[in-house]
């Protein structure tokens, strides 16, 4: 998404109007894969300092992932975007339409309500792990992705597949099974660990299951992958996520210390609200190009490069909040990056053989025409 407006500024330039689209496609999944990490490993990171200088509202880390997506409006309205868009085919009459809008309106709110629990359950999370042991439990969203692939999107488990999913587990129950003693903040030891370590689990899942969810929407149900369907799933779905996070925030009683948690933090409340403000930001433009990259590529790919995280976060976490990097996590990682390129290796097999067929189906086309003429 962001990475075509790039290309978009770009090819205004004439040194660029000669610039090949298979060249201009992978320029701009770079730019993509370059927001992913940077702004999921700055709004990861901006989380744990909200929570280690006083912060302690989980419903408001849950909003921060979603309540930005106003700030997409601009975008959506400053593109170009025709004017007229059915959903269906132009063939169908207009109670089919009407049929097809309110399965849309049903899809956006599925999306947004799973989306808003996964949002929760990840800033209890972050709460109560470390940020290195939080980040490094992403990696099991690969794992979750590949099963959810399978049954929704008929995705095949190969060797190298099954491989990575072993070796993320094997990553996973290292982490459980270790006494964490990294950090020394609240809530970051004994039982709320393992509810944290149980809440990201079950985070990532949810994350693994909407995007793979979100790839068979794209194919079976909008079956268009432009600009202007892709601002409109996260719009929406950041909309309902917002709702149903709001509702939880309000009903809790959790809105009533916020003034008082301004007053009381640590950096000052002009830093609290940055915090905040930079956080919402990062984790808006980060759901924007991932579901770009999905659009792009796949949800596989998508979550491949989420998982590049893996070795980014724990290396800053030691450096910005001086977390020690146990032996026991050093093998977890040592692990999971070799779960993420056993994934990455399978992706790479799966685009070469993807350009095989279509090179074999055009040489096939052109013997057709010539035994035709």
């Amino acid at each position: 998404m962001l990475g075509r407006i790039f290309m978009q500024m770009l090819s205004l330039n004439p040194s660029f109007l000669g610039v090949q689209n298979i060249y201009k496609k992978w320029i701009e999944i770079f730019f993509n894969i370059v927001l992913v990490l940077s702004c999921q490993s700055a709004a990861t990171l901006l989380g744990e300092l909200y929570y280690k200088e006083g912060g302690k509202t989980t419903w408001l880390v849950s909003l921060l992932q979603n309540g930005g997506f106003p700030l997409l409006l601009p975008i959506y309205f400053l593109n170009k975007i025709p004017k007229k868009c059915t959903l269906i085919s132009d063939d169908e009459n207009n109670t089919s339409s009407a049929i097809s809008i309110w399965k849309l309106l049903s899809v956006y709110v599925f999306l947004g309500t799973l989306l808003g629990g996964c949002c929760m359950l990840s800033a209890v999370g972050l709460l109560y792990l470390p940020v290195s042991t939080f980040s490094l439990i992403n990696t099991t969203q690969l794992g979750f992705n590949t099963l959810f692939s399978f049954f929704l999107n008929s995705k095949k488990i190969t060797t190298y597949i099954a491989n990575s999913i072993f070796l993320l587990t094997i990553s996973s129950i290292l982490l459980v099974l270790q006494r964490d003693d990294s950090s020394s903040g609240h809530n970051k030891g004994g039982k709320h660990y393992i509810i944290g370590f149980i809440c990201k689990l079950f985070a990532s899942a949810g994350y693994a299951l909407l995007l793979s969810f979100t790839e068979r929407v794209f194919r079976n149900i909008i079956k268009k992958r432009t600009m202007k369907e892709v601002i409109n799933l996260v719009i929406w779905q950041s909309f309902f996520a917002t709702c149903v996070i709001l509702i939880g925030l309000f009903a809790s009683g959790g809105w009533k210390g916020l003034k008082t948690e301004m007053q009381e933090y640590k950096l000052g409340k002009l830093s609290y609200v940055m915090t905040l403000v930079w956080n919402a930001l990062c984790w808006q433009v980060y759901t924007i190009v991932v579901l770009s990259l999905i659009t792009k590529v796949s949800a596989l790919f998508a979550n491949v490069i989420t998982a590049l995280t893996i070795p980014l976060i724990p290396i800053l976490a030691v450096i910005i909040f001086h977390e020690k990097m146990s032996g026991m996590k050093a093998v977890s990682m040592i692990l999971a990056i070799w779960g993420f390129l056993s994934y990455a290796y399978q992706q790479y097999l799966d685009e070469l053989k993807r350009k095989a067929d279509m090179s074999k189906a055009n040489e096939e086309s052109e013997v057709s025409l010539v035994e035709q003429a």
